[in-house]
């Protein structure tokens, strides 16, 4: 079976921990443990995010002053080689090494309103004090992400791949290909030149990864992340993990914008355009997302709300 994994980022770095190489390095050695098995049984490509190594590279541009800052679309390039590089060495000492990461660009919607409502995280967390500090010192735009505050820039829409013929020669030759990195590099193309040029941005990795798996014609879509399954309720008392669920029903519920709303929203735009089967979970839940034990399923002919 021809899967997509949306490879979220706890693979990298865990919730609240600080940002350093060697954490991340360590966290995805263990992610890629889980990777190597999926890949034994399945036809994989893999995507990842890239929200706190874009920003802690934004920071890092913004501390030294005798140059500009490289704009969003650069920095996610760098994420691009940077996570790429993690990801195809760790596979290798993994015995994976069919493996390839590809730079990949995406274009975008010069119009697109995601660029006047900045919500997409990227960088560290914060608390609710030292983000607004930062928020006032730099301009920046900040929203809450679970107990902290993080910086939120525009995400818009993704329209099309620009490197998705060179992805399918990969993919058909036989290699694990690692695209769309942190929802790939935003590009416009310009009206009269038809040039493309970078816009300052960074595209939802679940969006971008579900117009992969529609592009390269998945069998199905999984997006990984750091909760097992899609909850109604929250954190509360009440919450209730859903084991399956049609994408009519699950576009009736209500998601946070800067989480769980675009990985529900890219699950459900796969299901309705293929009428294939997309999965939320927890990547280290490995088979169990592919035989409905965890994870949620999120397939056309399910009827109401199956909880677990």
């Amino acid at each position: 079976m021809k899967v997509l994994l949306a490879l979220g980022g706890n693979a990298l770095l865990q919730r609240g921990q600080p940002l350093d190489a060697d954490i991340q390095v360590k966290n995805i050695i263990h992610a890629a443990k889980v990777l190597k098995m999926i890949a034994k049984h399945h036809q994989v490509v893999l995507c990842h995010g890239n929200g706190p190594q874009v920003g802690l590279l934004a920071l890092m541009a913004n501390a030294y002053k005798d140059v500009s800052p490289y704009p969003l679309d650069v920095l996610v390039a760098e994420t691009q080689g940077m996570i790429g590089y993690m990801l195809q060495n760790a596979l290798y000492n993994e015995g994976v090494t069919n493996v390839v990461t590809l730079l990949t660009q995406v274009l975008v919607d010069m119009k697109d309103p995601a660029f006047l409502t900045p919500t997409k995280p990227i960088g560290p967390v914060y608390d609710k004090e030292t983000a607004l500090k930062l928020a006032h010192e730099k301009g920046w735009e900040i929203a809450p992400d679970g107990k902290y505050y993080r910086r939120v820039v525009p995400s818009p829409l993704p329209k099309d791949i620009v490197e998705f013929k060179a992805a399918r020669h990969l993919i058909d030759a036989g290699f694990l290909v690692i695209f769309c990195g942190g929802g790939g590099i935003p590009v416009v193309e310009d009206e009269k030149s038809g040039f493309l040029i970078g816009k300052e941005a960074v595209i939802d990795k679940d969006r971008a990864s579900s117009l992969a798996a529609l592009e390269l014609k998945m069998d199905m879509f999984v997006i990984l992340t750091d909760v097992d399954a899609i909850y109604v309720d929250w954190g509360t008392k009440n919450q209730k993990a859903i084991k399956a669920i049609s994408p009519a029903e699950l576009l009736k519920l209500d998601f946070a914008r800067g989480s769980m709303g675009p990985k529900v929203e890219a699950a459900c735009n796969f299901v309705l355009k293929s009428n294939k089967t997309a999965v939320i979970g927890d990547l280290f839940q490995g088979d169990a997302l592919f035989n409905g034990t965890s994870g949620t399923m999120v397939k056309n002919d399910v009827k109401g709300i199956v909880y677990y």
